[in-house]
């Protein structure tokens, strides 16, 4: 309790707002009723616009610490799905992707290669039946770069030293693959993965930072080019949705517009709404 009313205290004085104590009401968060969350009064994009620097150091190290907390417990949760479970999921949110009408028009798109150890929704079928140009994830270091490279099917894809699929530099005829930062023409569509997203939109990632570097540096590319926006799509279990506000919002991260789970497409944002019609 004393550890909740500090927390309260902390990001009252760097924000000057007093924060309510948020209890999420789903299995999962159920388990971190004792964690201090991000108040209800502090959108997603206000926090995201503040920076690291403006925020008290103490009130962003408790809210990492809430983070890793709630990666342990969705790592065990994923680790004791049911395989049976987790491959009707796997096909039930692959065939509302495929089936949805933001999926159809989109000409282009980023999509994650999914890896089983990592327990991700997979999205085999997604990648390998679109028709569209497709990006896909490749780690470039260990300091959150990572690239979209453009790949013709999944034959293009290497294992790394970590055992995940991802493309090569060059394509099989030695050419550079075009990556989706010079691109000339935008993405509508992004398919991003994470450990757990909640109703308001956001987002846990696995703490690289990776997926919200590459989508910051995206969205300001979009921004200079006055393109539209893509649409920000994350396919999750039902395990791995929480109730609204329920994961802690540092300012790196960024918000997705939608959700996709086996109980159907979730808009979040406007934009979301608009692509959905």
């Amino acid at each position: 309790m004393l550890r909740r009313c500090k927390a309260r205290m902390l990001l009252s004085k760097a924000t000057g707002l007093v924060p309510p104590i948020a209890y999420p009401s789903t299995p999962v968060s159920s388990k971190v009723a004792h964690s201090f969350l991000p108040p209800h009064s502090i959108s997603v994009r206000n926090i995201a616009a503040m920076s690291e620097h403006t925020l008290d150091p103490r009130v962003l190290d408790a809210l990492f610490q809430q983070k890793r907390s709630l990666r342990s417990r969705l790592r065990k949760q994923l680790k004791n799905m049911d395989p049976i479970q987790r491959s009707q999921e796997d096909n039930a949110i692959q065939n509302i992707v495929l089936e949805a009408p933001w999926f159809r028009a989109s000409e282009s798109m980023c999509a994650y290669i999914s890896c089983a150890s990592l327990r991700e929704v997979d999205t085999s079928r997604i990648v390998s039946e679109t028709k569209r140009k497709l990006y896909v994830p490749r780690v470039e270091d260990r300091n959150s770069n990572m690239r979209m490279l453009k790949i013709s099917s999944l034959e293009d894809l290497i294992a790394n030293s970590m055992n995940i699929l991802e493309p090569a530099l060059v394509d099989f005829q030695g050419n550079q693959r075009e990556d989706v930062m010079q691109a000339e023409d935008p993405v509508d569509l992004i398919i991003v993965p994470g450990l757990a997203f909640d109703k308001s939109g956001r987002r846990l990632g696995r703490g690289g930072g990776y997926y919200d570097m590459f989508l910051k540096k995206y969205q300001e590319l979009a921004t200079q080019q006055k393109w539209k926006q893509p649409l920000l799509v994350a396919v999750s279990y039902s395990l791995q949705i929480l109730e609204e506000e329920a994961i802690p919002v540092t300012p790196s991260d960024v918000p997705v517009d939608a959700l996709v789970s086996p109980a159907g497409f979730m808009p979040i944002s406007p934009a979301a709404l608009e692509w959905n019609r």
